[in-house]
Parts: C-alpha cells; structure tokens; sequence
C-alpha cells in the first residue's frame, strides 16, 4: 500500500448555453484580476520597492469589487478570483526559485480559459458536480469513476482552442496498490526513429502523429493566413479548424505515452532515463519538428509522476554522459559518433545497435550513480562541475600508520563503494 498521493483526472463536459455564458464570464474576470493584481506588484516593485503578496492582492480585489468600474466582478464566484491571485504568488515564487520567467500578463486568445473552484465553491454528489453561481449540475461524460471514497479538493473548469470543455477533478488518493514488479529496472533511450529503446533490447516505434495530419493542417493554416484580421467571424472559424487538428494530434500523442508510461511503470522497479533538456535541443531547427513531435519532456513527466503514485524509482543520468559513444563491453569510448551511424563495431569486437548500446549504457551508469552516492540528476549549473560517479577507493596509508592522505589532507578512511561490477567500471572509463 502507497501513501496517499494527489491525482487528477480529467473529463470532458458539455455545459448549457447559460452555464457556458457564465463560465466565459468568470475566465474574462480571473484574467482581469490576476493581470490587475500583477500590475500592482510591478508598480508597487518600481516606484517604492515593496513587495506585494497574497495578502495585500487580497485586499486590493475586495477594493476593486466595491467600485462602479469593476462591480461586475460581483456577478462570478469569488473563489476562482482568489484562486487566480494564489497562482500569481506561485508563479512569482518559482520564478524567484529560478524555476520559470518572470509572470507575464494573461491575454484572450493565447492564454489557457481556465477556472479553479475549492472545495467550498462546488458540490460534487452522486456522481453530480455543480458549480457556484450555477442551478443546475454539469453535464460531465464521467469515463472513468472517482476511486472509492475520494472527496474532491479542486475543480478546474477549462476551455481548449478547439472548443471543447473539460474538468479536472484533483483528490487525495489513500487506495493506490502499486501493481507487482519482479524488481528489474531498465534503461531508457529516447529517439526520433524509435520513440524509446530498451536496455533489453526492445524499441518502440515513433507513431509521428503530426506527419500523418501535416498536410491537413498546412491547408487549415493557409485558410488562417488568407483571413483578413478583424473579420472576426469568418477567421474565428477558420483558427478554431486549425485547432482541432492541433488537438487531434495532441489526443493522439497523449494517448500513445500513457499507455507506454503506464506499462513501463507497471513492469519495472527502477527507470533510468537521460536529463535532457529538450527547450535547448529544439532550438536546433532540423530536429524541432521531429523532437517536439516525439514528446520526450511530457514522457519523462508522465514516468515520474507514475512511478511517484507506485512507488517506483526514475534515476535520470547526467546528460554529459557519452551513452552512444561508449562501448557497454569493454568501456571504450569512441571519438565521433554522427547521427547517421546507426550501428557500429567497438575494437573489442562487440557489434552494437547504437540505441540499444546508449540504453544498456544509461542504465550501467544510472545503477553506479545511485549505489555510489554520485550526483544522478543535476540540478542547475552546468553538470559537467558535478561530482563524477566513479567508484571510490580508500585513501592509501603514505605517512606511517596513523596518518592517511585522501585527496589534499589527512582524512579517515572513506568506505569503499559496492564492488567494482562491470556498471561501475563503464561509468568510470
């Protein structure tokens, strides 16, 4: 039995013309309000150099509801404007984290439609979710039930460019039984012609959803682009074709790695996967199209998340390390490796598939980290200053009995690592 974790599971709704009007009020007056509150924090930041919070965003809106001006904030549920100054004072804490941009301002057409309901600001019974400010209960095509006694925390009501409706129901999830693993772990290579390769050997073809509606879409995009802008009916239509296709091939994309995450997870105890950092990769513009197609950021997001809720582990290499270029039987490494090499044969004589190679070499040195203590995945900062993960020899005795040099300076003797299997002494070539 794991402890509980948070999930959200996500549905479509078909909500009444009346419901629709009013979930459309709401977006507009959570946009309002957070771009409000974040022009408030910019201005109280550059003239006086004070910080605002929660807090004071809070009493700004309770000020901004009491004029003439902005009184039909009045008219939508309080709870999703509050929420929207709780995501502000998210954003602006991972950005001080170093973990996003600094907060831009929300706009109609580019930003997510989205509102978040608490607990207090909805009823959910019976398999029934009504919403604050609304009589009647959402239409909502529940696809999969809520496990048994969850209480749902939030409600996130959402719009796509397409069109359709969805609602995201999070829970806290006490009753999630990891399937059983036999214990193995795997190494995981992600490509462009195979969408992964196994350390077993087995590859996974890359469905390329967006090749197979590339024409479809070039023509959807064209009739965008003969659109005059401010004929507003007729280029409404024509985007909202274009983002259908999007859509389609995003449903497609999503589908595909859940059922892949989904087996991996159920089938293994430990992943080990490559840190790539894939909004530098596409800046190459050859392979944006193919990478971004691939899905590798949301396939390591889905890996992890899983394996959080079964109790896996996902070790993730330094993405310095040369798992192409190293031969995973002797250790040798080889000086170029183009892309277009797709097999090869290491001095020693071992014939390698290049992907299977990289991916019984990401988990060899995903194992050697994770026993030897070494960094296994690096945060920020170049990875290249991190600690290698070498195995560690005890310091040798050079100045008499009582006195050992490890490194600079007399130190007691470290403890070995595990012993010197063929894992650690790849990584350590």
């Amino acid at each position: 039995m794991v402890a509980a974790v948070t999930r959200t599971f996500r549905y479509r709704c078909y909500p009444t013309d009346a419901q629709a009007a009013e979930l459309t009020r709401t977006f507009g007056c959570v946009r309002k309000v957070y771009n409000m509150a974040l022009a408030a924090r910019i201005e109280a930041w550059k003239l006086r150099q004070e910080h605002v919070g929660y807090t004071a965003s809070s009493a700004m809106l309770t000020a901004w509801k009491r004029t003439d001006e902005l009184a039909y904030l009045n008219e939508v549920s309080s709870v999703p404007l509050q929420q929207a100054l709780r995501h502000l004072e998210s954003a602006f804490t991972n950005f001080f984290a170093k973990r996003a941009r600094y907060p831009r301002f929300k706009t109609k057409r580019r930003s997510r439609s989205a509102a978040e309901y608490t607990s207090r600001a909805f009823r959910y019974r019976d398999g029934r979710l009504t919403l604050a400010k609304m009589r009647e209960h959402l239409d909502v095509v529940w696809s999969r039930p809520l496990p048994e006694g969850a209480e749902p925390s939030t409600v996130t009501v959402s719009r796509d460019a397409a069109g359709r409706w969805f609602v995201a129901v999070r829970f806290h999830d006490r009753h999630v039984v990891p399937p059983h693993a036999d214990g193995g772990a795997v190494g995981i290579d992600v490509g462009i012609h195979h969408l992964i390769t196994l350390s077993t050997g087995e590859t996974i073809e890359n469905p390329k959803h967006e090749r197979r509606d590339r024409a479809r879409l070039a023509r959807a995009q064209r009739s965008v682009s003969r659109k005059v802008r401010g004929d507003g009916a007729n280029r409404a239509k024509a985007r909202q074709r274009a983002a259908r296709i999007h859509a389609r091939i995003a449903d497609r994309r999503h589908d595909h790695l859940h059922k892949l995450t989904t087996r991996l997870v159920r089938e293994n105890q430990t992943l080990v996967v490559e840190d790539l950092v894939v909004h530098n990769m596409v800046k190459n513009h050859h392979l944006a199209r193919a990478i971004s197609d691939a899905g590798w950021r949301q396939f390591r997001t889905m890996l992890e998340y899983k394996a959080n809720w079964y109790g896996r582990t996902v070790l993730a290499v330094d993405r310095w390390f040369p798992s192409s270029k190293l031969c995973s039987n002797c250790g040798e490494t080889t000086d170029r490796m183009p892309l277009a090499l797709r097999a090869w044969t290491c001095p020693c004589g071992a014939k390698h598939d290049r992907d299977v190679n990289a991916a019984r070499n990401i988990l060899a040195a995903g194992l050697a980290v994770s026993a030897c203590g070494a960094d296994v995945r690096p945060q920020q900062g170049s990875s290249r200053t991190r600690r290698p993960a070498v195995k560690q020899e005890a310091p040798r005795v050079t100045e008499g009995p009582s006195r050992l040099r490890a490194g600079g300076g007399g130190q007691a003797p470290q403890p070995a690592c595990v012993p010197p299997t063929r894992s650690a002494r790849i990584f350590s070539k």
